[in-house]
């Protein structure tokens, strides 16, 4: 076999340490009944802390019962243009900067411990560390674009992981999941949603890491977490449903690319 297992994969519940009922972003949002669209017009305020998202001078509420708000004014623009975005109706499901906003709110500052914890078991795990097996072509095209992360993390962030080849579990050091655990804690509730959130997205937290540090952009750190899928699909073809599932999780990796941008304004 020369794929990882899928357990290496993406698509783990999100964050899997926090109970669901704290997370908005992974929701079913699709089977909820979708509420008419009642404003007419959407700006973007200073708050207290932050910038409020307005609709008709009232802010919207999290499920939690929040002020929809954001850090800065460039992540507020963009949630604000999800709402204006909306139609007849307001979907959800076309809206995940608000959602995960949500996550952010209503979930993160409670569950801060739970959500690093999660982090850091990514990295105890994290699929650039295995290697494939074979054919040498993979093995030849990881080692060009994992290894350089490897030392990236090793060196800028002083989280050492080992590599393996194969799917068995690798125990990495206790020293570098705690300084992942660290790096994780030392960000806000918002940032620390968009790193919980693409642990589980690209099943790896030193592409995460190196998305939110601006050394990968998300088209980039999601096609480094589908290398070996994307050379078996060289050779044996492409899965119109696999094909329709890529794109979405190509969509969101874009997604979280704009959420730690928009964080990055005035910094």
């Amino acid at each position: 076999m020369h794929a990882r297992d899928v357990r290496f994969r993406r698509g783990a519940a999100w964050p899997p340490s926090v109970p669901k009922s704290e997370s908005a972003v992974h929701q079913p949002v699709e089977n909820l009944e979708k509420p008419r669209k009642f404003y007419k017009g959407v700006d973007v305020a200073p708050a207290a802390v932050g910038f409020s998202i307005l609709l008709d001078d009232r802010s919207p509420k999290s499920p939690g019962g929040q002020k929809l708000e954001a850090p800065t004014e460039a992540l507020a623009e963009l949630i604000a243009a999800e709402w204006r975005a909306q139609d007849q109706v307001i979907d959800m499901a076309t809206m995940p900067l608000t959602r995960l906003a949500y996550t952010a709110l209503d979930g993160i500052a409670a569950a801060r411990e739970a959500t690093a914890e999660t982090i850091a078991a990514y990295a105890g795990s994290d699929l650039v560390c295995y290697f494939a097996e074979g054919p040498g072509a993979l093995v030849e095209r990881q080692e060009i674009h994992w290894s350089p992360l490897l030392d990236w993390a090793d060196t800028e962030l002083g989280v050492a992981l080992a590599r393996t080849q194969g799917i068995l579990h690798h125990r990495q050091p206790d020293e570098s999941l705690a300084r992942a655990r660290a790096l994780a804690l030392e960000a806000d509730d918002f940032r620390l949603a968009g790193l919980a959130f693409g642990a589980a997205l690209f099943g790896s937290t030193v592409l995460t890491l190196a998305l939110e540090r601006g050394r990968l952009t998300g088209a980039e750190a999601f096609a480094l977490s589908r290398l070996d899928e994307a050379f078996q699909e060289e050779q044996w073809g492409i899965d119109e449903e696999a094909a329709q599932r890529t794109a979405a999780l190509a969509l969101e990796a874009d997604m979280l690319e704009a959420w730690f941008r928009a964080l990055d304004d005035g910094l």
